[in-house]
This record gives structure tokens, C-alpha cells and sequence, in this order.
């Protein structure tokens, strides 16, 4: 059957319409009351022998789990459309980068952010026996357990705790996990030439001075590891040609 919808009204073409078939004549014999209540009971005795033939609601109207691949496609929409709002706002983008650093470095395990930063932290340890015991190991490990006891416990809890730090706080915080995550060492299974030089720019930047942070050149340290040519470019670097010419005639 072809039929034309306009709005809220069908229209069928007459030649489309099924034959009208003649209404069965009515048995004489059978009283009209008793045809109808015996219609009725019986309806009534075959909803009351399956109830669910009432209950049971039509298919369409069950809340169906939402497809996968349609998920898929929704979701995948809602991600390009925060990556476009999280790049318009600043603010909101340093918060939610700083919470992801704190979830990598202060909760173990926890997977608790969208956003796939990879942060590594490199002990140092086994590249560098006795640097725990020195004064820049024990105050950078006091600023972390400062930063532990200043989170809360559980990582859901996080996002709460950040937004309602100050401005000068996530800055101090956003500083301390980057700080983590800096790998300036030099390894011989692993050149990697142009990180070591990128160091070398970011101390520039931090105007950076090893001394004043605690190293001194010793015998252990330095002087003792290195051939007198080596020792005598670092005094020159240091103190000038006159003081490297005074330590010439040393062994």
C-alpha cells in the first residue's frame, strides 16, 4: 500500500486501498449482551491466566544499553570538542595538566585523569652514590613530603583539592612535578646529545649554579677521576689563565 504523509495526515490512493470485505452476518439466536459479557470474560480470564501479556512493555519502549560503536563515535566527538575548549582556556588546560602530573607522581596506580601525559621520574641513587645524603637531596625531599601531606589521601579527591588552591600554590605545585621529570644525565648505552644540550639551555634559564646548590669539586667528586690537562681547563674556566699557569708545575 502506497501512501503519502503531509504533516500529521496520510493520504492513500484509491486504487491502493484493499477490497472491502462484508461484514459475517449476525447469528439471530445469540443475545447481543450475552455475546459481549462473554467476550469480556474471556478477556478478562486470559490476562488473569498471563499477567505479563499486560506487564510486559513493547520492545521499543526498554532503555537499551547504548551500542559500542555509537559510543565510540560520541565520545570521539566529545574529545575533539574539549580538546578545542581546553586549548581556548589556559587556566583551565594548567589545571588539568597539573592534576594529571599528581596523579602520575604522588598516587600510585591511579588512572584517575583523560589526559595521557607521560611523566617519568628517574631515581638517582645508582647513577650517583651518597647524592641522597647531601643537603640539595634533603631539601628537595623535605618540599615533596611537604607537597604529600597538602594533597589529600585519595586521587578522586584530587581535582577538588587543586581548585581550590590559590594561584601562587598550583604554580609552586605545576614547578615542583615538572622539576620531576627533568633527566639531564649522561648514560653510555643512551646518547641522547640533543636533551644534554636542551640541559644546558634550561640552566642558562635558571641561571644555575652548581656551587651555590652544594657541589664542590673534590678529590672523590672530581679532581681525583680526571688527568691534570682536565683539572687545569676547569681552574682556567674557574679562576683564570694566572691561577691554572700556578698549578702547572704540580703532579
Amino acid at each position: 500500500m502506497a501512501t503519502a504523509v503531509f504533516g500529521s495526515s496520510a493520504v492513500v490512493r484509491p486504487e491502493d486501498e484493499s477490497p472491502v470485505e462484508p461484514e459475517p452476518e449476525t447469528d439471530v439466536g445469540l443475545d447481543e449482551t450475552q455475546s459481549a459479557s462473554g467476550i469480556a470474560d474471556a478477556t478478562d480470564e486470559t490476562a488473569q491466566a498471563d499477567p505479563a501479556i499486560e506487564m510486559e512493555p513493547d520492545e521499543d519502549d526498554r532503555l537499551k544499553p547504548i551500542p559500542d560503536r555509537l559510543m565510540t563515535e560520541l565520545t570521539a566527538y566529545r574529545t575533539l570538542a574539549l580538546r578545542h575548549a581546553l586549548g581556548e582556556q589556559p587556566d583551565t588546560a594548567f589545571l588539568a595538566a597539573l592534576h594529571a602530573l599528581c596523579i602520575r607522581i604522588f598516587y600510585r596506580y591511579a588512572v584517575d585523569t583523560c589526559l595521557e601525559l607521560d611523566m617519568k621520574n628517574v631515581g638517582l641513587g645508582a647513577q650517583a652514590p651518597g647524592l641522597k645524603d647531601t643537603v640539595l637531596a634533603t631539601s628537595f625531599d623535605r618540599r615533596h613530603q611537604n607537597w604529600i601531606s597538602a594533597l589529600p589521601k585519595e586521587p578522586a579527591e584530587l581535582w577538588d583539592a587543586l581548585t581550590a588552591f590559590d594561584w601562587d600554590s598550583r604554580q609552586s605545585l605545576f614547578a615542583h612535578c615538572i622539576s620531576l621529570s627533568v633527566n639531564a644525565i649522561f648514560e653510555l648505552y643512551s646518547r641522547r646529545p640533543r636533551a644534554l644540550a636542551h640541559a644546558d639551555r634550561l640552566a642558562e634559564a635558571l641561571d644555575l649554579d652548581l656551587a651555590s646548590a652544594g657541589w664542590s669539586a673534590t678529590v672523590d667528586s672530581y679532581f681525583g677521576r680526571v688527568t691534570k690537562a682536565r683539572i687545569l681547563d676547569a681552574v682556567r674556566e674557574a679562576k683564570g689563565e694566572k691561577a691554572a699557569r700556578l698549578l702547572t708545575h704540580l703532579k
